[in-house]
């Protein structure tokens, strides 16, 4: 097989770049943005995603920074604890639950693809204006980022469209689509430096949307001189108001800080938290329906391009990893022959893998124990968690949106590494 084109140096399209290399498939990765650069805020690798990595050799890389997540608790928005549950390695599993700031992994991933498949084969600063097939291969039709510009069409045997949710392969297969659809939750992110909580390794989701909710998690191993930690969090409400789904559009803290400016407990000042923010971001929570296909002919989609999804439950960076694993042992295993029915074979695996997780994270996410907590008692604080709901229930929730996702400990435990 000749080039496999990328479009999209995110963690999608950077993975599946490095799960070809290892299998002997060359590629090429055509990326808009002229530079590289750390940007964004915190992430969760799950143990699913982290198996993947993992088997690329990127743990230790990404060991050396990340925090290793050692458990989930959840709170209503007076502080009260309601359900903990162990994550990653302290569960039994045998790849860590990672959080990490996005950047970092963006980077470790980018180095990693430039030593391995070398600096010349990452197009930067050319963004896709068409994408053309025919029986040989496909032609892609670039425009310089910077200058606007046409440039050189790069010619390959198949094209993979990891360029996000605004993909423009996925719009040019899709052209009557429209835009995303707005959930009706709007979520500003932010980083803080903050003293280590609980366990220092703690998730931590608290509230509901109607009164507010905010997810909170450490996101590098190293403390400052201070002694603290750079903590990641997510603050959610509902609202009609947003701005457009750009991850790296500024947000305004007088914009939500008052529907949480009394969430001060005894274990932790979330209220504080949001004050101190080195950095703000506003992002409406936005998705997709699922789609009938990704392939056409030579030409497929892939993460974000293929199957936007809620953020919640940690878990679309890992379904774009999972993306990349299949879409790399489909073409390997087709071998020189023709790659059209392999592309066939991986929109036959996960596209419908995907559909069930973009349809749970809207109705019942693993962050839905909030939503019960909240509806049963009203908002109001509780005396017993067990007179709201019990254990078994909330133990259900999770495991069921675990087996979903594809990260329950008895469906990791029949995967085998990719061969080469």
């Amino acid at each position: 097989m000749n080039d496999v084109l990328i479009v999209g140096a995110g963690i999608g399209g950077l993975t599946t770049a490095l799960y070809l290399h290892r299998l002997g498939i060359p590629c090429r990765v055509i990326e808009a943005v002229p530079e590289i650069r750390p940007l964004g805020v915190g992430i969760n690798l799950l143990p699913h995603a982290m198996k993947e990595l993992g088997d690329l050799g990127l743990q230790p890389a990404l060991e050396a920074i990340a925090v290793e997540t050692q458990e989930m608790r959840f709170y209503n928005r007076h502080g009260q604890f309601a359900f903990r549950e162990a994550r990653g390695r302290f569960a039994g599993y045998d790849a860590p639950q990672l959080s990490i700031h996005r950047g970092d992994l963006q980077m470790i991933l980018f180095r990693t693809v430039q030593e391995r498949l070398g600096a010349d084969r990452i197009h930067l600063g050319r963004r896709l204006l068409k994408a053309e097939q025919d029986d040989t291969g496909v032609t892609l039709h670039l425009a310089d980022t910077v200058t606007g510009e046409s440039v050189p069409p790069l010619r390959g045997d198949i094209l993979i469209g990891c360029d996000g949710i605004q993909s423009v392969l996925r719009k040019q297969l899709y052209p009557a689509e429209g835009d995303p659809v707005y959930s009706g939750i709007n979520m500003w992110r932010g980083v803080t430096w903050a003293k280590p909580y609980l366990t220092g390794a703690s998730m931590v989701l608290a509230g509901w949307l109607e009164v507010g909710k905010l997810v909170i998690y450490p996101i590098r191993k190293a403390l400052d001189a201070q002694g603290r930690q750079l903590i990641n969090w997510v603050a959610e409400i509902e609202s009609d108001k947003y701005e457009k789904n750009d991850w790296n559009q500024k947000g305004r803290l007088e914009d939500f800080f008052p529907v949480f400016r009394d969430w001060r407990f005894d274990w932790l000042d979330m209220a504080g938290l949001l004050e101190n923010a080195e950095i703000i971001l506003e992002y409406p929570m936005v998705d997709r329906d699922p789609l009938p296909r990704w392939s056409f002919g030579r030409m497929t989609l892939l993460g974000d391009a293929a199957h936007p999804m809620y953020p919640r439950g940690s878990n679309g960076a890992g379904q774009a990893i999972l993306d990349a694993r299949a879409l790399a042992g489909h073409l390997k295993a087709a071998g020189a022959g023709d790659p059209v029915p392999a592309l066939r074979a991986y929109d036959a695996e996960r596209n419908p893998a995907t559909a069930k997780v973009v349809l749970t994270n809207r109705q019942n996410p693993p962050d839905a124990i909030l939503r019960e907590v909240h509806q049963r008692t009203g908002g109001r604080p509780f005396e017993r968690i067990e007179d709201v709901i019990s254990q078994d229930e909330m133990v259900a929730m999770s495991e069921g949106y675990k087996k979903t996702a594809g990260f329950d400990r008895g469906s990791l435990a029949q995967k085998t590494p990719l061969a080469s």
